[in-house]
């Protein structure tokens, strides 16, 4: 009998550090679960907010490329002055500035005069990186930045990272307007902005650590060409 109860305290004696890490991992978990949540909504509660600033005005505009709804905000506020020139970052290879001209319903004498396609850029790291090189090859201070509202922390964030002296105006085009509605019932919305979200919050880690990161170039030399008819 004593020796069952002494096997008996062995085991629970064993089994007490094991269910303490446990414990202690449940309550870890529980604890990130809670930050990356509050994180989540506060991210979702800014793309929510931001707004297009009324008349903005820069140096230059750049765009950065995921649908014609964005190149054509961004050619309507280089018809306005709201800058002296646009880049149009990110443009696939295939794409000539004759097709985009022609989509956004825009002068030859327009894109000629004042418009430079970036054919380098794969992603929003070749987005920052582009447009650094514009930037230094132009010696512009002042930037209006035009993408979607829920891609404008992650592009701000990296445009800051490889411009820091430059100063940035956030442009964003609001696709759908997430103060009135509910999009957490919305699938297709929700799954943006969580995947925005996911995507942000590893840049603003790796930048945090300093961590390096490839170019997100085609080439290191750049492919920035003026707009031709």
């Amino acid at each position: 009998m004593t020796e069952e109860r002494e096997t008996i305290g062995i085991v629970r004696r064993r089994r007490g550090p094991v269910r303490r890490f446990v414990r202690l991992t449940f309550y870890v978990l529980l604890v990130c679960a809670g930050i990356a949540a509050a994180g989540f909504l506060s991210f979702a509660d800014q793309v929510a907010s931001l707004q297009p600033p009324d008349a903005p005005t820069a140096d230059a505009i750049v765009v950065l490329t995921g649908g014609f709804q964005r190149i054509d905000q961004a050619v309507d506020l280089l018809k306005a002055g709201a800058g002296k020139r646009l880049l149009i970052s990110g443009v696939h290879p295939t794409t000539t500035s004759t097709q985009i001209r022609r989509n956004t319903q825009s002068s030859a004498d327009l894109f000629r005069c004042c418009v430079d396609i970036g054919h380098d850029a794969i992603d929003t790291i070749g987005n920052a990186n582009e447009t650094a090189n514009w930037i230094r090859d132009n010696g512009y201070e002042s930037i209006l930045v035009v993408t979607n509202n829920y891609h404008m922390p992650r592009s701000l964030l990296e445009l800051r990272r490889a411009n820091p002296h430059i100063r940035f105006i956030a442009y964003p085009v609001v696709n759908s307007d997430l103060k009135s509605q509910n999009w957490l019932r919305n699938p297709t919305t929700l799954r943006t902005i969580l995947s925005e979200y996911a995507k942000y919050s590893v840049a603003y880690v790796r930048d945090w650590i300093g961590a390096r990161t490839p170019s997100g170039l085609r080439t290191e030399q750049g492919n920035i060409v003026p707009a031709a008819d």
